[in-house]
């Protein structure tokens, strides 16, 4: 994946936006759930609120992540990612509880709420701007394939669901069936505790260096199979960082081959994944065909 100045332009104008988006959010909503008490507002400021800390955790990763590989970090930045996925996941299911205990408390003890229309005025807005931001991260992907990005617009797709649905509440609530808000809060925040799972389980794999899918590995060994002169492959390991994946592989070579035939057959095995996989970063290994059997 290239980290071209117009890559890393792209990526921060995407993160900035959505700093910029949340922060919107998170002050009309704080004023609107003070205004009605309503829990679904409650719930709808809390997931703003997330998603601020979300989108600039979002930029600090990924401006970390751009940074080139140096002498103390050979492979790259790219983990600043799932760092901060982590420390997302855990803040998020924080948040969850206690919008969840705070809407039993109010099924047990229903209040009427208050000023609704301004709220439906806020999650009206919330749409609009979620829409937009959506619209940029889209392109932003189309044109660098950033993780991050996409991560960052796949929450807040899921976003205009949670306001949808928190409209939904606060119409009900105005025609006075208010504890149907209450219960609208408790169901997302089971949402939001969900999806804080599935950001941790992603974050922990790429901490923990899980492989690629056994289908793409599979893949990427029948492409350096496929190499004319190459007798075989075998022991592909793949580890993942940001927008980088790191790959590696023995070949087998026959063993009268010279060195520089064998180096050339090595880097046509990498570029021939690398041109399917962009993203990959190709370390070969040769051996020669009779070691190799031995070993057998």
């Amino acid at each position: 994946m290239s980290n071209s100045p117009e890559h890393a332009r792209l990526l921060r104008l995407a993160t900035r936006a959505s700093v910029a988006v949340a922060s919107i959010l998170i002050v009309t909503k704080a004023i609107a759930w003070w205004l009605s008490g309503s829990v679904s507002m409650l719930a709808g400021l809390t997931d703003s609120a997330l998603d601020g800390v979300t989108s600039f955790l979002n930029l600090l990763a990924v401006h970390y992540a751009l940074r080139p590989a140096d002498d103390d970090h050979r492979y790259g930045h790219g983990k600043a990612e799932s760092l901060s996925g982590m420390a997302q996941a855990l803040f998020i299911a924080g948040s969850a509880i206690l919008i969840a205990v705070q809407a039993v408390e109010r099924i047990r003890h229903p209040e009427p709420v208050g000023a609704p229309w301004l709220s439906i005025g806020v999650i009206i807005l919330s749409l609009v701007l979620t829409a937009a931001l959506l619209v940029l991260q889209h392109r932003v992907i189309r044109a660098t394939g950033s993780t991050a990005v996409r991560a960052d617009s796949l929450h807040y797709r899921s976003d205009m669901m949670l306001n949808g649905s928190i409209l939904l509440a606060l119409v009900f609530a105005s025609l006075g069936f208010a504890q149907v808000d209450a219960w609208f809060g408790l169901g997302i925040s089971a949402y939001i505790l969900w999806s804080a799972i599935q950001i941790g389980r992603e974050s922990f794999a790429v901490l923990m260096d899980e492989e690629l899918s056994p289908q793409i590995s599979q893949h990427m060994l029948e492409l350096a199979k496929g190499v004319p002169g190459v007798l075989g492959a075998h022991d592909l390991r793949t580890r993942v960082s940001g927008n980088h994946w790191f790959v590696q592989l023995h070949l087998e070579l026959p063993g009268e081959l010279t060195l520089s035939v064998a180096h050339g057959l090595s880097d046509q095995a990498a570029d021939a994944i690398s041109a399917v996989y962009p993203k990959a970063e190709v370390l070969v290994h040769a051996d020669p065909r009779e070691v190799v059997k031995r070993r057998d």
